[in-house]
């Protein structure tokens, strides 16, 4: 099989949005966040810029060539990585522009990685993304560009845990994240798509369970302002069934840095997670 050349990337954009109160109100409410400037509408949860992506997110992945898509068997939300540049303002507008910043071959197919920014009124750039998603059973993509820095979890953080925390995934959880998000993908609401995608249960989003993640980490590490957050980034391990328990445990790294995972009934849904503090 001839090896696929990605061809020409655009820089896509921009995707006007805006951190409305209203919606990170209804966002914290679906994710669990009890943080009460979060819930009120008046911080930003960490994973929320996420929402106004996804416009972005599908213009960029229509660069990578048709032909890849039809020889993968399907394709998996690997990873994901939020840098903020500062901290975010309720109802401030941000605009979303993307492109394709690498693929690499792995052992489970070819991974696309998509840089995403977001900037703000004055053309700042406030929050960078990096989409990551496996092309599964894809061997015939040739390598290229710059993948984000390591997030690793580092095996010196393993003796340093600094608590444990389990939140119920209730069978609603799905439904009240796409509501706020826009993303009904049927593999969360109906049980032979979800079948169809390898799986015999229905699951919530990832980015949902990043937000979670992202959320019980700061409260394990005693803050309760977002706005401190400068990075959180995960690997996607499995899906998290929806009516089971999610369990969070957090480690240290540094003063400011912490590796996390989260697992169901011992099964691990997200490894290599990493969230920084600002200095």
């Amino acid at each position: 099989m001839s090896q696929l050349q990605l061809g020409a990337v655009s820089r896509h954009g921009p995707f006007p949005g805006r951190l409305e109160p209203n919606c990170i109100a209804a966002y914290a409410a679906a994710t669990g966040d009890t943080t009460a400037a979060v819930l009120a509408g008046k911080a930003v949860p960490v994973v929320f810029p996420v929402i106004l992506a996804f416009g972005a997110q599908q213009a960029a992945n229509a660069d990578v060539p048709a032909t890849a898509w039809q020889q993968a068997r399907g394709g998996l939300h690997g990873e994901h990585d939020i840098v903020l540049h500062r901290p975010l303002i309720p109802d401030e507008p941000l605009d979303t522009w993307s492109q394709i910043s690498a693929v690499r071959t792995v052992r489970a197919g070819t991974q696309g990685v998509l840089h995403i920014e977001q900037l703000d009124a004055l053309g700042e750039l406030a929050v960078e993304q990096w989409w990551t998603t496996v092309l599964l059973g894809l061997h015939s993509m040739a390598d290229v560009g710059s993948t984000p820095r390591d997030h690793r979890f580092p095996d010196s953080a393993r003796h340093n845990l600094i608590g444990s925390v389990t939140q119920h995934i209730d069978e609603q959880v799905a439904h009240r994240y796409a509501e706020v998000s826009g993303d009904w993908s049927a593999h969360h609401f109906d049980i032979d798509a979800a079948r169809a995608s390898g799986f015999d249960f229905l699951f919530t989003h990832g980015l949902c369970t990043m937000a979670i993640c992202a959320h019980r980490v700061l409260a394990l590490v005693g803050v309760d302002d977002p706005g401190r957050v400068r990075r959180v980034a995960v690997r996607f391990a499995s899906p998290t069934p929806l009516g089971a328990d999610l369990t969070v445990n957090a480690y240290g790294i540094d003063g400011r840095s912490f590796a996390f995972e989260a697992s169901c009934a011992g099964v691990k849904t997200i490894t290599h997670g990493r969230l920084e503090l600002r200095r």
